[in-house]
């Protein structure tokens, strides 16, 4: 069975080379997050990676990264694709001065052409660790629809500063019932706080990972048109089309059943500039540890 790995690589600076994140090495091999994500998939069982990027991109990208992954790929029966995100692909038409991309949703909805089988889709920055990518891959062969690793708080904060998690509520069988956006989550001597108030360190988090299939995009690009005729007229300079923000909507309308697979694995992102030295740690002790070898695709 053909699963999908689509990788949210739109947002990589449009000109290559120091102090874009995506691209900062994490270990003396010089590799980068997205290379652990594309061999954490792999080996999970994915066999399609899908990168959406901006076409003014993808010369750099292939001569950077694609070329590379798609000699590793192909060793392994892996087929790689590129999908284009453009501000212009849209169900109407552009404000005049609106340069800000349009959002999750849209990048998503711009790889439909290129996906007919379930897909996980990840961020390009952010490290999610091994048994997320396992426990999707085999709710979605199992013929599960909709899923999401559920990351549990504390294993995935910033000890440089506040950051924003979606806490997920859920029913007795694990399905997100709400996601509720919560900013400026710091850590405590004990815990944590947003703004003052305590929050169980122990709540499961939606860090992006999302299991879909098909039919999502059909329901997704329905979606997008509805945005443009209600959302994008109140604000039209930053209106998004946010993954997170349409499904919520979606269980909220009891459109949508959504399955929570927890994940211990702790989740790195660079958010702030001083988590880089962090990351690269942490990078370093699992290699150490044996979690990864040095020749990091070598043991697929």
């Amino acid at each position: 069975m053909t699963t999908t790995l689509i990788i949210m690589a739109a947002g990589i600076g449009s000109r290559f080379g120091t102090g874009i994140k995506q691209l900062e090495p994490v270990d003396a091999s010089n590799h980068i997050i997205m290379d652990y994500s594309i061999h954490d998939a792999v080996e999970a069982g994915f066999n399609q990676v899908v990168f959406i990027i901006r076409k003014n991109i993808e010369k750099e990208f292939r001569e950077v990264i694609g070329e590379r992954i798609a000699k590793i790929c192909e060793k392994h029966d892996v087929t790689v694709d590129y999908a284009f995100q453009d501000i212009n692909d849209i169900p109407g038409n552009l404000p005049e001065g609106r340069t800000k991309p349009w959002g999750t949703g849209q990048a998503v909805l711009s790889a439909k052409s290129v996906i007919d089988n379930p897909f996980i889709v990840i961020n390009a920055d952010d490290y999610y660790g091994k048994e997320g990518f396992k426990a999707v891959h085999e709710y979605l062969v199992n013929g599960g629809k909709s899923c999401m690793a559920g990351f549990v708080l504390k294993n995935t904060l910033s000890d440089n500063g506040g950051v924003t998690r979606g806490i997920c509520k859920m029913d007795e069988q694990n399905n997100l019932t709400e996601v509720v956006e919560t900013k400026n989550i710091v850590k405590t001597a004990d815990g944590a706080e947003a703004d003052g108030k305590v929050i169980d360190v122990d709540s499961l988090v939606s860090m992006n990972m999302w299991g879909l299939t098909p039919d999502f995009l059909d329901v997704l690009e329905k979606g997008f048109k509805e945005f443009f005729e209600k959302e994008v007229p109140v604000n039209p300079m930053k209106a998004e089309y946010l993954i997170p923000i349409f499904i919520g909507e979606l269980l909220e309308q009891g459109k949508m059943s959504v399955k929570v697979l927890k994940t211990n694995d702790t989740w790195y992102g660079m958010t702030y500039h001083e988590d880089v030295a962090a990351v690269k740690d942490s990078f370093k002790k699992m290699l150490e540890n044996g979690v990864y070898k040095a020749d990091l695709f070598s043991d697929l």
